[in-house]
């Protein structure tokens, strides 16, 4: 029985993966050795990050990350004319053998090439300004809650029983 190959056509010709860490960011623009680089996390580190992939005339990059470590180097790449996709690490798992960030940033370069890979949910900054807006007053209101508990256990505790006289303690 012969086996036919299936070919997949490439999508994306010049693009990068980006296998986004807490103390290093793997690039890949190809699949070979001197394709892969790693770089630092810092501002100075992003920006030279994105000037090493404009060198290699990259357009489009890919990155995944966990956490929130993406969000500078999202911003620096986005301000720097790159189109980027943040990619769920679900997309990029069926990796074979040991799993290293350098074989994970070849291996989300590859997918992207290929147009597998789709990108997560991102707001609009203004959506994303007012949602921090709203969870920094939600986090406010529950700690002034507990405070208000706290006061309420240490008065009683003094045995001055406020809450027996007023309704409302604040």
């Amino acid at each position: 029985m012969e086996k036919k190959m299936i070919s997949l056509e490439v999508v994306n010709s010049n693009a990068a993966g980006i296998d986004v860490g807490g103390r290093s960011h793997w690039a890949a623009v190809g699949q070979n050795a001197q394709d892969i680089q790693e770089f630092g996390v810092y501002s100075e580190d992003n920006l030279i990050l994105c000037h090493w992939l404009h060198r290699h005339k990259v357009e489009t990059v890919a990155m995944e990350s966990t956490g929130t470590y993406w969000q500078n180097l999202f911003s620096a790449l986005t301000g720097f004319g790159f189109d980027v996709i943040l990619v769920n690490g679900r997309q990029t798992r069926n990796i074979k053998g040991k799993k290293t960030d350098i074989k994970d940033c070849q291996w989300i370069q590859k997918l992207h090439t290929l147009g597998l890979l789709s990108s997560s949910f991102l707001p609009d900054s203004t959506t994303d300004i007012i949602r921090t807006y709203s969870r920094h007053r939600q986090n406010i209101l529950k700690q002034s809650a507990r405070t208000v508990l706290k006061m309420s256990k240490y008065l009683r505790l003094m045995n001055m029983r406020l809450d027996v006289v007023v309704s409302d303690i604040v």
